[in-house]
């Protein structure tokens, strides 16, 4: 293989457009994952812009691209998929009918292991070393956005009926409600950032927006728009004041469901739902043909769903004494919270107790602050 690799910025123009076409061609040759947002050149170069070590392989054959991948590399040659821990689709996007060896290719990008937990499907040289394979439920609206409720309502009647009678009443009890699928505020992304952080710290969660990388990255692909991606924020209102919000990804042919959130004063109209019924009709509109949920098991993801798609975590990795190093400090805490969140038994106990610190946390952060205001006033 011929392959050349390249930091974000020294990509170039022709590379990134071949790079889009072949997702947009994907679909056409049985290769639908690779249309994922996640896997656009838009994603990787915001990524690089606000994290080092970001790198793109180009595998060129008769001196055309063939295939793309990019990664992040410490210097010590462990490489991560672009995104490890925020990214919901990872992998190579390639030609039909490209192979290649896993062991060659990190060679030639000076890696000894190379980690994702979010692997496409059909990428048969990462997944013969895969330790894990899990649903990704998806939205499919390529029929419309009446044909996928209409299978809604046939597979989930009760559900169904109760999501639109609230969203029946939340109609009368606010009049004026009103959707915005592509809000162009940054104040709106701002109040979901705050609500989002607010969710994580109440249910005893690491908060994402603690991190200056995820609120950079995040602001950056809010302002990406090409003719094949976009940063995406959705949001229902109750007149002037926002009820639900989502920022997410979209290329030609997926939105990728990320970050969704909502006011809790709204919270028995179950807005999150709503919003999502919402996305999927104005995204049907645009000829979107699925809403990717992202991995795991949540109920609303569950009511929600039409299929599953298949994502895995794994290593690949060469003879190496790094290789071996990072397998051994990572296995057991990817193997501990895998048993965890797979099996009720102990997801339900362990979701409890996060949620109880979340209450004490949040609950001595205001005490905190409002101790604080007293000596202050």
């Amino acid at each position: 293989m011929d392959i050349s690799v390249y930091r974000p910025g020294e990509l170039t123009a022709a590379d990134r457009a071949a790079w889009s076409a072949l997702q947009s061609k994907a679909h056409l040759h049985g290769l639908p994952g690779l249309a994922n947002p996640f896997l656009a050149p838009e994603f990787a170069l915001a990524v690089g812009r606000v994290r080092r070590g970001v790198r793109i392989a180009v595998v060129r054959e008769a001196g055309e691209p063939a295939a793309f991948f990019p990664y992040e590399r410490t210097l010590a040659g462990v490489g991560r998929a672009v995104g490890l821990g925020l990214s919901d689709c990872q992998g190579i996007v390639h030609r039909p009918g490209f192979t290649w060896r896993a062991e060659e290719l990190l060679k030639a990008c000076s890696l000894a292991v190379f980690e994702y937990d979010h692997l496409v499907e059909r990428q048969p040289a990462f997944e013969a070393t895969r330790t894990g394979a899990f649903d990704s439920p998806v939205m499919d609206i390529d029929q419309g956005y009446a044909a996928y409720l209409r299978e809604l309502r046939v597979r989930s009647p009760k559900f169904t009926s109760r999501t639109l009678a609230k969203d029946r009443r939340l109609g009368r009890d606010h009049p004026e409600l009103r959707y915005v699928h592509d809000e162009r505020d940054p104040a709106a992304l701002r109040t979901l950032k705050e609500w989002k952080s607010a969710q994580y710290r109440r249910t005893g969660r690491s908060d994402r927006f603690a991190k200056p990388w995820i609120n950079a990255l995040l602001d950056r692909l809010f302002h990406t728009r090409t003719d094949t991606f976009a940063g995406r924020l959705s949001v229902l209102y109750a007149a002037d004041r926002p009820v639900a919000a989502h920022f997410g990804l979209q290329s030609e042919r997926v939105l990728a469901c990320w970050f969704p959130a909502y006011d809790p004063d709204f919270a028995k109209y179950s807005p999150g739902l709503l919003l999502h019924l919402r996305m999927a009709q104005a995204a049907a509109a645009e000829g979107i043909a699925y809403l990717d949920l992202g991995r795991g098991t949540k109920e609303y993801k569950d009511s929600l769903k039409t299929r599953d798609l298949t994502v895995s975590e794994g290593w690949v990795t060469r003879r190496h004494p790094v290789a071996i190093g990072h397998r051994a400090r990572r296995a057991p805490v990817r193997a501990l919270r895998n048993t965890v969140q797979n099996r009720p038994e102990l997801f339900a106990p362990a979701d409890k107790l996060l949620k109880t610190a979340g209450r004490l946390r949040s609950r001595k952060t205001r005490t905190s602050v409002s101790g604080t205001h007293t000596r202050n006033g």
